[in-house]
């Protein structure tokens, strides 16, 4: 009886050795698993390029917005000034177009009113007030390309209308002009109209430039 015991413990020890192995082959394909998950992890990582694209669509609208800045400000050192007939003269008024030309080599920009003021006494001195700006007027922005006008319609009040002791007539030299937005200024000769030394009244007026040709007064 003790004999035949022996047999039946080796086979059972044979059982649970081949118990596992069948482990250990059932925990080889979870490898596999394992591997697939990976396989999961690396799809987000797919997605950057959908998000690097997104990048050139948001830098869009610098370069255009660069292209539309290309147009530089007229500079005084570009510009003649000049006197044109105007709608010519009204109820103790004459009206002139002051006449700004792009002498430079480049296309410029103008907008807005200019600001004028008479001056004389031989050395810039500036006579009286300087214009008022008719904010009535159109204002649009002056392209101009090398050679092309822009031109402002200017009023004049006859200093005549005045009484002497408030106006303290004079004759001037001409006009100081500093186009929209300069601190530099150029001359323009202007010794037929009288102007008024005192501040107590204001003699001129000035209307916003505009093309060529589209002045209303």
């Amino acid at each position: 009886m003790q004999r035949r015991v022996r047999p039946v413990l080796f086979v059972a020890a044979g059982l649970a050795a081949v118990g596992l192995l069948a482990g250990c082959s059932s925990g080889g394909t979870a490898t596999p698993t394992a591997t697939a998950t990976k396989t999961v992890t690396a799809a987000p990582s797919s997605s950057s390029p959908s998000a690097t694209t997104s990048t050139p669509a948001a830098a869009t609208p610098t370069p255009a917005g660069g292209a539309g800045a290309g147009t530089a400000v007229c500079p005084a050192s570009s510009l003649t000034g000049s006197i044109a007939a105007g709608s010519g003269g009204a109820a103790g008024s004459t009206y002139v177009h002051l006449v700004l030309r792009n002498t430079g080599s480049s296309t410029c920009t103008l907008q807005g009113w200019p600001g004028v003021s008479f001056v004389g006494e031989t050395n810039g001195t500036q006579l009286g007030n300087a214009a008022s700006e008719d904010r009535a007027s159109a204002h649009p922005t002056v392209t101009l390309a090398a050679g092309q006008k822009a031109v402002a319609p200017l009023r004049i009040t006859n200093a005549e209308n005045y009484p002497s002791g408030q106006c303290d007539p004079i004759s001037p030299d001409g006009l100081r002009v500093y186009p929209p937005g300069s601190k530099q200024s150029l001359f323009v000769a202007a010794t037929e109209y009288t102007a008024c030394r005192s501040t107590a009244v204001t003699v001129l007026n000035v209307q916003a430039l505009v093309p060529e040709g589209q002045a209303a007064d």
